[in-house]
Parts: structure tokens; sequence; C-alpha cells
């Protein structure tokens, strides 16, 4: 497949190291002299120029592209170029920054194909380090809203109830089951929970702490809020 990714700082170039270790082809868009022949040392194929002008993005191929990443750190730039990206039928990727804010999501979301925080995906990983033990984040899909996978521990409250029996707040949903070791599928009403099975939730940040009361049972060896950091 081929990739037109606008950016070539830190998450650009990221981005395109994985791309084409997977043996995709990429073309990066810079308009910053330095980071481009950076990007060129390390055998990247680099526009220079700016990546929300329709011209710079032709010369770099987007009319031949399966998708453009717009992994730049001006948002304007980003939103810019994935609306040329769109009009020439690519599948568009939109970076929004730690500034990001529940009104510049609705505003951008619907012209977009996804949105990706990079800090916040960054975030959820030393959040899981951090946290340990048996829960981990999986994605943040709303300002208030994110996916969670808990292991059932033998102190978890509900260690042997069921799917159907399992009482979780209003505001936490369950997606998928996995016993240990199996793979996560859709849950049924009868399957037992028992010490080592895998649930992943949707829940909203204010009842997680409520959530892994219930499904791990000791809420003291991750104290932080799951959206915290």
């Amino acid at each position: 497949m081929r990739f037109v990714i606008i950016g070539a700082g830190r998450v650009g170039l990221r981005t395109a190291r994985v791309l084409q270790e997977e043996g995709h082809e990429v073309t990066l868009i810079e308009r910053d002299p330095s980071k481009a022949e950076r990007a060129r040392k390390q055998d990247y194929e680099v526009i220079e120029g700016d990546g929300s002008r329709e011209d710079v993005l032709e010369d770099a191929g987007v009319g031949e592209a399966d998708a453009l990443g717009a992994l730049s750190g001006d948002l304007n730039t980003n939103f810019a170029a994935c609306l040329i990206g769109d009009h020439h039928g690519c599948r568009t990727v939109l970076r929004i920054d730690e500034d990001y804010r529940e009104d510049i999501y609705r505003k951008y979301a619907r012209q977009v194909d996804e949105i990706v925080y990079p800090e916040r995906l960054g975030a959820i990983g030393a959040k899981n380090a951090m946290l340990g033990g048996d829960i981990r984040a999986i994605a943040d899909i709303a300002q208030h809203l994110q996916v969670v996978e808990l292991t059932i521990t033998s102190e978890a409250p509900t260690a042997g109830y069921t799917i159907s029996e399992l009482q979780l707040p209003a505001n936490a949903t369950v997606l998928a089951f996995g016993k240990r070791d199996a793979p996560l599928a859709i849950p049924t009403p009868d399957e037992s929970i028992e010490p080592g099975d895998r649930l992943i939730v949707l829940a909203d940040f204010d009842v997680l702490d409520d959530v892994r009361q219930i499904l791990v049972g000791d809420a003291s060896r991750a104290t932080a809020q799951a959206g915290g950091i």
C-alpha cells in the first residue's frame, strides 16, 4: 500500500518507519528544511513543502495513495491536508495534540476517517506500566470514555459469578470475555467468571474505580483514575 504522511517530526517518522518495515511505500511531506534533510538521511522519500497545499500533496502522490496521515504539530495544516486527501479518495487520519478539547473533536471528527492523539496514546502506555497488575487501558473512545481490559482476581467480589449475575455501574458495559489463556469472544449469560479470566469493558472515567473494585477487588493496587495521566 502507499501512504502520504504530513510531518517528519517524531510522530511522523515513527509512523513512517513502522509502515516501511511492513513493506509499504511512504512519502513524507515536511516544510522544515532541517527535518526534511534528517528524514532523507534515514532513506525516506521526502517532499519539502507545505502539506496543506494541494500542489505539494499532488507531488507526493496523494492521487495514488491509499491513505494520508496528517501527523504534523499544526492542526490547521493537518486538517487542510485531510480535506485535500479526502477529495482525492484517501483514507484520512488527523493528529490532534494534548490541547484536545471536546469542541475541537466535534469540529473535526466528522470530516476525517480517524483522529489520533499521540500524547494520549503515550500516556496510556505509561499508565499501564504504572498501574501494573490486573487492569490495562486499551483506548480512549471519547473525552470521558475508555476501553479497559481487566483480569479477574481471587479477591474480586464477583469471582464465581456468571456474566448474567455481574452488576456493573450504569455507565459501564462488557464488550468481550475470555477464559484464562483463551481467545476473547462475545460473552454468554451463563459463562462463569473465575480468577484469571479477562473482561473488556467500556466505561465512563467516573465509574472506572467502581468497575476496578468489582472485577479486581483490590482498589489500592491501582488508585489513579484511568484517564488522569
